[in-house]
């Protein structure tokens, strides 16, 4: 089977859309998103990253949903595992978006570990009712051809497993 990759704003658009004709709260559907610098934009004004643009995109295309970027500079998978069940109760979110592994990787981690985390971290989500999109990472060949692609293929087997989209690398 065949994962599919799908451009980052409109897979997260898509996705609100199918939440915002079949609400199931009363509140505006949440869309969390656990990651690290490439998501809480380090480096950059906080309007001009990501997820404050997808913010706004949807508030333009009259989506009623609620980003929550719970994205750290510099976090691990470890870090968002120690971090993600008290952003699920506090958020109760209905798409979160995972975008963590790279500092893993660049820290030389071993891919069965990352894996591992991206996994645990992945199921936590579903178990509480969130649907889940994957981010895909990449890193530079530092440790190696054979690391690298370990590294960068555990994202499409992720994804693949669990039945949950993949976006493509954002850089």
């Amino acid at each position: 089977m065949k994962t599919k990759v799908l451009k980052p704003l409109s897979i997260l658009l898509w996705f609100c859309a199918l939440l915002w004709i079949a609400p199931t709260r009363a509140e505006a559907p949440v869309i969390l998103v656990l990651g690290d610098s490439l998501s809480a934009g380090y480096g950059i004004p906080l309007e001009r990253g990501w997820v404050s643009l997808l913010q706004n995109r949807l508030a333009e295309r009259g989506f009623p949903h609620r980003v929550v970027n719970a994205s750290i500079s510099g976090d691990t998978t470890d870090g968002g595992l120690s971090r993600l069940p008290a952003a699920l109760s506090r958020e109760r979110p209905a798409i979160v978006v995972l975008e963590l592994g790279a500092n893993d990787g660049m820290r030389g981690q071993s891919p069965a570990s990352i894996h591992d985390n991206l996994a645990r971290l992945i199921e936590l989500a579903q178990q509480a009712g969130a649907r889940v999109l994957l981010a895909e990472m990449r890193i530079p060949p530092n440790y190696g051809p054979s690391y690298a692609q370990k590294f960068q293929g555990m994202f499409g087997e992720l994804a693949q497993r669990y039945a949950i989209p993949l976006i493509p690398f954002l850089l």
